[in-house]
């Protein structure tokens, strides 16, 4: 059977025969924000029982692999941090690119996410610093938000009132997540909309821009090219929930991939979107199609 717009349904049976590598969202495929999704872990099981090859490829800038591989576990998926590759790892291959090494940082995120940029070569201080050179927009979570968004919002606008540069960046790029059955939550992407908003205030020409890493954008999956060295395209498929990350993404890798409508994404959403999956899958319990 095939779904509009002619996008046809894939069964699991189907992906294990035709896929070796399996590339994987986290967030609307394996978990949400408080359990693991129906399917997740037997799905798991069975890539790794039938020698295939799994990255999950997370936006989440909020968790070293260590740590996400830990809450995964406590959620009933069996993943190892070698598995995992964050939108957080990313900053080290940027900040070397951009010449970012050594200089001060103020971080919005988690303590894992102002390690992720020490790891990358940032020296991390606080929001209210003006001689910060570099906001990083990590997370949406583990600070006071409102006071710390006005106070790296205020070192922002007085930097561009003496014309003095500073450098924008958010590894994860999403707007928003899922949190449970028809619930979500913002994310960093949202906040950097913020903090572009507000520079017009001394930029109007829109000209100050926060720099994405994450999916849909190709930093990620530059990275999991080079984890990947050697692998054939054809037999690599991305598996996610959000047309506009996931999707796009693969399709600008060059890859297959499959919309799975567990999370945010929704089948009648693909004729409104420049992203097209080259399957639809109901869940990941699923063993036919419907």
């Amino acid at each position: 059977m095939e779904t509009e717009p002619h996008i046809p349904c894939v069964t699991i049976d189907d992906l294990v025969e035709r896929y070796q590598v399996f590339l994987l969202d986290g967030y609307g495929v394996l978990i949400d924000a408080v359990q693991a999704m129906p399917g997740a872990q037997a799905f798991v099981e069975r890539l790794r029982a039938a020698g295939k090859e799994i990255l999950l490829l997370s936006n989440d800038a909020s968790r070293l692999p260590s740590t996400s591989s830990e809450r995964y576990r406590k959620l009933g998926v069996d993943l190892a941090p070698e598995q995992i590759l964050t939108s957080g790892q990313l900053l080290a291959d940027h900040f070397t690119a951009q010449g970012l090494r050594g200089k001060r940082c103020i971080v919005l995120g988690t303590a894992d996410s102002k390690e992720y940029t020490r790891l990358a070569g940032g020296v991390v201080v606080p929001a209210t610093d003006d001689r910060a050179e570099v906001i990083v927009i990590a997370d949406d979570d583990d600070y006071p938000f409102l006071e710390t968004i006005n106070d790296a919002i205020s070192v922002l606008l007085r930097r561009l009132s003496r014309g003095q540069a500073t450098h924008l960046v958010m590894p994860n790029p999403d707007v928003v997540f899922p949190r449970g059955h028809d619930s979500f939550g913002i994310c960093s992407g949202a906040i950097a909309a913020m903090f572009e908003s507000a520079a017009r205030l001394r930029e109007p020409s829109g000209s100050i821009r926060v720099i994405p890493l994450g999916k849909p954008h190709p930093p990620m999956f530059e990275a999991a090219a080079r984890r990947l060295s050697g692998r054939d395209k054809r037999a690599m498929v991305m598996i996610g929930d959000q047309l506009g990350t996931d999707i796009l993404g693969a399709n600008n890798f060059g890859i297959d991939s499959v919309l799975v409508l567990t999370g945010l994404g929704r089948a009648g959403e693909i004729t409104r979107s420049p992203a097209r999956p080259t399957y639809i899958l109901p869940d990941l319990r699923g063993d036919r199609a419907t």
